[in-house]
């Protein structure tokens, strides 16, 4: 049977009646503006003594040890300055590096892990290794076949009777290549319910059932069939593998390939976020394998609103997904 998993997280039950309207922005049509398309830093040592006798002073453990003070901070305010770094850096990119390294700075001396965790993420994000090297059609050779490898192929939206579109049918088509190629590997297929017309039908079910008419072991299929955009197909994803699938370890993402920059991030930054040491995450986007979209686009103010999802703020993600959001508000950068 295939393995399907409902998982009602806090962050998802807060955004449940929001999600609902994002139907057509989780899309990632082509015609749609970019706005509203869809689609390390160091671990913070732990205190450690030297023991030469019997008994260890504590003069020797504080000459021994580097003590850390954590601080911990106000989740509203944590997600100010969250909000002011990535819309900083989504709108002016690297004109905003400096005003974005002073903010981190701050917000490490207001949360410590808060700070840690959102400087790895915009180092990933400033990198310009996402999506680097962008694989075609199928994944690319010297991945682990294994079952510590999780195929996740990320949805698009259906037509109102349930059908899929050819542009899910393509990503598809490269999602049966790379399983066939990585038979043991495990195949997530992630995306809610966008039939209007069809409540019943989910992007997700509709895909597992495609792969399985194709000839692909069902036991081998997770469904996630809950997420309305890219950032909850990661944290649903998220809840369903480290949950019940403790073998998997690294991730391969499928899409269009004008999708695949955006969902390595926000898959990298939903580990970062849930790990319990800041920059060992339990499971690593390691490559990609895209179909060749003829036009597309998820530009960087939209991924700063899907970051944003992330960290929980759904307000000002949905602002940001329907071009509602005034920059104006911010600090300016100078």
């Amino acid at each position: 049977m295939i393995k399907k998993i409902e998982r009602f997280a806090l962050r998802k039950t807060t955004c449940f009646v929001a999600s609902c309207l994002l139907v057509t922005v989780c899309s990632c049509t082509a015609e749609t503006t970019p706005a509203t398309t869809e689609e390390s830093v160091e671990t913070v040592p732990t205190t450690t003594a030297t023991t030469t006798t019997e008994e260890t002073t504590t003069a020797e453990i504080t000459e021994s040890s580097e003590i850390i003070e954590t601080v911990v901070g106000d989740p509203e305010t944590i997600h100010k300055y969250v909000e002011e770094i990535v819309v900083d850096y989504g709108s002016y990119g690297e004109e905003a590096d400096e005003k974005v390294d002073e903010l981190l700075s701050e917000l490490s001396s207001i949360d410590t892990n808060a700070g840690i965790r959102w400087e790895l993420i915009m180092d990933i994000w400033r990198s310009g290794d996402l999506a680097q090297p962008l694989n075609y059609d199928v994944l690319p050779d010297g991945l682990p076949d294994t079952d510590e490898l999780c195929i996740v192929v990320l949805g698009f939206q259906l037509n109102p009777d349930g059908s899929m579109k050819d542009e899910l049918i393509n990503r598809l088509t490269v999602a049966y290549e790379s399983a066939v190629k990585y038979p043991n590997s495990y195949i997530v297929c992630t995306g809610g319910g966008t039939a209007y017309a069809n409540p019943d039908a989910t992007e997700a079910g509709m895909m597992a059932q495609w792969l399985i008419d194709q000839g692909i072991d069902e036991e081998r299929i997770i469904v996630e069939d809950n997420s309305l955009s890219t950032a909850q197909n990661a944290m649903y994803t998220y809840d369903i593998l480290t949950s019940d699938y403790p073998s998997v370890k690294y991730i391969a993402i499928v899409s269009s390939d004008y999708h695949i920059e955006t969902g390595e991030l926000l898959f990298t930054a939903e580990a970062i976020l849930r790990s319990d040491v800041p920059g060992e995450q339990r499971i690593q986007v390691i490559s990609n394998a895209s179909w060749d979209a003829p036009s597309g686009y998820l530009s960087p103010m939209f991924q700063a609103g899907a970051l944003i999802e992330l960290s929980g703020d759904m307000d000002t993600a949905f602002d940001i997904y329907y071009d509602n959001y005034d920059i104006h508000e911010l600090p300016p950068l100078n």
